[in-house]
């Protein structure tokens, strides 16, 4: 480990090379130039400690509502003020090229955060078919000027779950986030209901399985309580595994309404996650980054997309205080 050379020693260190040289035939400047790489330079900041930076929480919202309908998803999107946007990979066919979408986004003063990928098999008979799959969406993503590819999993359904199957995930995860890289595009791992990563402990063994520095967290707050986790806590454990989050709401439904899913997600405020307290740990951890709020589908069928957007926003702006 490197010491730190305080800046009074540094200085008397210069006058005892001046001596040196008064005492020898060296010149002060060939005895100074052999001591030191780089001129001289004010150290003093070194003698305090640098603080971390506030928390910068910048907020989008996902396409995922509409439905498929992208191009009015930007639109409403973007009138609502909102200056990000997570979209599907079936972008990819609508579009005709990534600068297509980019052009548009751009006409409407929205940044692509992210792309939603798909689930990753854990097969091995098609991890190759995956990992060319993925790296061709990182590589639209790139292309269109977004930051951030989005995975989630698929849950074997016809087996029991085993400790290698996480493994294998978090290894297969790593190999994706290698290729994506090589492109600027980091990779988020996306928890959700009915994954390899639903439940907190879940999500545990996946992230201890891949790499820090290729698969990083993309932790969706609704997915993660509704699976048994507090999410505030989770974005305290994991905060330097953070790449993005889902701000997101879920009710309970009564188990005869829907016994194989006795839950649903609403608009945000609506639901039991405690959003203040989301809030608070990502500055509490301060967090520097995009939160996109996401509504699976308009709960209420009076409303349109777009309305459902509105009482969110209205949410984050009047109860919680944040700038859209």
């Amino acid at each position: 480990m490197q010491r730190r050379i305080p800046r009074r020693d540094f200085v008397a260190g210069l006058g005892t090379v001046a001596a040196a040289a008064a005492a020898s035939s060296i010149p002060v400047k060939a005895l100074v130039a052999a001591e030191l790489l780089y001129p001289p330079m004010d150290l003093s900041y070194f003698d305090t400690p640098i603080s971390p930076a506030p928390a910068a929480i910048l907020i989008g919202y996902a396409s995922i509502t509409w439905g498929g309908k992208d191009r009015q998803a930007i639109e409403d999107i973007a009138s609502l003020g909102f200056h990000g946007i997570q979209l599907r990979a079936n972008v990819i066919e609508e579009f005709g090229s990534a600068s297509e979408l980019r052009d548009l986004l751009q006409k409407h003063e929205l940044k692509m955060v992210a792309l939603s990928s798909g689930g990753v098999r854990i097969d091995p008979a098609v991890e190759a078919e995956e990992l060319a799959k993925h790296a061709a969406h990182a590589k639209f993503v790139k292309d269109a000027g977004g930051l951030y590819l989005q995975v989630t999993d698929e849950r074997p359904k016809d087996r029991a779950i085993t400790a290698a199957d996480y493994t294998r995930l978090g290894r297969l995860l790593t190999e994706i986030g290698k290729r994506t890289a090589d492109l600027g595009i980091s990779l988020g791992y996306h928890n959700h209901m009915g994954s390899l990563g639903e439940r907190p402990e879940e999500v545990d063994h996946i992230l201890e399985a891949a790499d820090p520095r290729y698969a990083k967290l993309e932790l969706d707050v609704a997915h993660y309580f509704q699976g048994g986790g507090d999410p505030a806590k989770a974005i305290e454990k994991y905060s330097d595994r953070l790449l993005f989050l889902h701000i997101k709401d879920v009710e309970q439904l009564a188990d005869s309404a829907n016994a194989k899913r006795p839950y649903r997600f609403v608009e945000l405020g609506r639901g039991r996650v405690n959003l203040p307290a989301v809030f608070d740990a990502l500055h509490k951890v301060n967090f520097r980054g995009w939160a996109i709020v996401e509504l699976d589908g308009v709960p209420d069928k009076t409303r349109t997309p777009k309305d459902s957007a509105a009482i969110s926003k209205k949410y984050l702006v009047e109860r919680l205080g944040i700038t859209v």
